[in-house]
């Protein structure tokens, strides 16, 4: 019993096999089978020999076999792009499957990469061929940005000490130093932006002697050509008057600059100094603004030769742009930027006339203390959002404004395009019923007097701030 028991299982195991040699050699036979063949496709060197306007400029190419690309060095635009010509060496027998190639390049583009193929028929091998053009470079590489940030955001250090219970709601920079607004224990103050960068807080106290009155003694402020201003928070009355005071040595007294009683001031508003916006040209002269809480009265003073108050003017704005407005200049020209956290950005003269209104939705409708930036030969729209409501939040946005002749053209040009910024940098809230928003910016020129850094500052109520480095474009190979 056991014998049969025995040959049946070796019988058992027999037909297995067979059956599993069976399968293999049929699973064999569908596999493709290798060709020998001496077509080979190997690209072993390559160069454009026809480049530059007079087409007599050879250029080496670069060959990655893993990836299967040709890149070459930039090449003079003037190049007929139409009528690319290559020598190649290669394998005994291939060939490159066209005598000239084209790259159409589109307006605007820098670059432009086609597929070239070797042939040795029946094999053939594709590479991904770039062209690149030698053309000037403009603007800020915002890839290569460096954040100090002292705000809410984990990546940097802790939020400014001061910046905590709406105690904090002016700020401005000006390259050099931050200037900071408080009513905070630490006082109002200057930070170096040298040690800021190197993580070194070392506060630079304002001699405070003789600020007096107003709602708040002291609430808004800003930095120019190292001149310090700041203002208290007005009830525009005689008790509570509109005061501006002035430092150029941080450690000697203020000079009062300006002690109006604005209710004296026929159209004014009823409380002044939420906000301050200030453009001064190299001598010292320009305007301040000061919007009213209410948000329909713009306050504009003459200052000349940095400390000389005058000629107050009203301007009624047809929008309400909320308690927290900006009016600031756009360049040396007469044209400004006049918005609010609760206004579209309005492009407007120095007596309020509206040139042109950015659509409500074209950029978040929260977006304040809108700035014009120059740098590098391109132009920016320079923002930062408040955070009112619990879906918001605390938000620096610039975006490219190049396009255009003027500002106008550059705004309309912008709003019929992506509207995406090019880079943000969030200040993680928080929600803030008084967002007294700041923003500000610097360009850094090299020995030759051009544009090498672009530095951007914003602070916002109970947020912090942040000051962020943008070195300009160059040409990479």
């Amino acid at each position: 019993m056991k014998n049969l028991i025995f040959k049946t299982g070796k019988l058992f195991l027999a037909m297995l096999l067979g059956v599993f040699t069976l399968f293999l050699n049929a699973c064999k036979d569908d596999f493709p089978q290798n060709v020998p063949s001496d077509k080979f496709t190997d690209l072993k060197e390559i160069k454009i020999v026809n480049a530059g306007a007079n087409g007599n400029t050879v250029v080496q190419g670069v060959i990655d076999e893993d990836k299967k690309t040709i890149s070459f060095p930039r090449i003079d635009p003037a190049t007929d792009f139409t009528k690319v010509k290559f020598e190649a060496t290669l394998a005994s027998g291939a060939t490159l499957d066209k005598e000239v190639y084209s790259f159409p390049f589109n307006e605007g583009e820098s670059e432009k990469t086609i597929v070239l193929k070797v042939v040795n028929n029946p094999r053939f091998k594709e590479y991904f061929t770039t062209i690149r053009l030698l053309i000037p470079v403009f603007g800020a590489d915002v890839s290569k940005r460096v954040i100090y940030d002292y705000t809410n955001n984990e990546l940097g250090n802790p939020i400014y000490e001061s910046f905590v219970s709406a105690l904090t709601r002016g700020s401005g920079f000006d390259g050099e130093h931050v200037l900071v607004v408080t009513r905070h224990g630490a006082g109002s103050h200057l930070l170096k932006v040298s040690d800021l960068k190197n993580n070194t807080i070392k506060k630079i106290p304002l001699n405070l002697t003789g600020v007096t009155q107003g709602t708040f003694i002291v609430n808004v402020g800003n930095i120019v050509n190292g001149h310090t201003y700041i203002a208290n928070l007005s009830g525009n009355t005689a008790a509570s008057p509109l005061k501006i005071y002035h430092w150029t040595d941080p450690t000697q007294e203020p000079e009062i600059i300006a002690n109006i009683n604005v209710s004296t001031i026929i159209g004014a508003g009823v409380r002044h100094g939420d906000n301050f916006s200030i453009t001064l040209d190299e001598a010292g002269n320009g305007y301040i603004f000061l919007g009213d809480n209410a948000g329909t009265k713009v306050l504009r003073l003459t200052v000349t030769n940095y400390k000389t108050i005058g000629s107050p003017l009203v301007i009624t704005s047809a929008v309400n742009v909320g308690s927290w407005s900006s009016y600031n200049r756009v360049g040396n020209t007469d044209n400004y930027l006049f918005t609010g956290h609760d206004a579209p950005i309005m492009v407007v003269s120095g007596t309020g006339s509206v040139a042109h209104t950015l659509s409500r939705t074209a950029i978040p409708i929260r977006s304040s203390d809108a700035r014009v930036v120059n740098f590098n030969g391109e132009r920016y729209l320079l923002t930062t959002t408040a955070a009112r409501t619990g879906s918001e939040a605390t938000v620096l946005a610039l975006y490219d404004i190049t396009k255009g002749g003027n500002i106008v053209d550059a705004l309309t040009a912008f709003e019929q395009g992506e509207r995406k910024p090019l880079f943000e940098h969030s200040f993680l809230g928080p929600v803030n019923t008084s967002p007294s928003t700041q923003t500000g910016w610097h360009v850094v020129k090299d020995s030759e007097g051009k544009d090498q850094t672009l530095v951007l500052y914003s602070g916002a109520s109970d947020a912090g701030f942040v000051i962020i480095d943008l070195p300009k474009k160059t040409l990479e190979d």
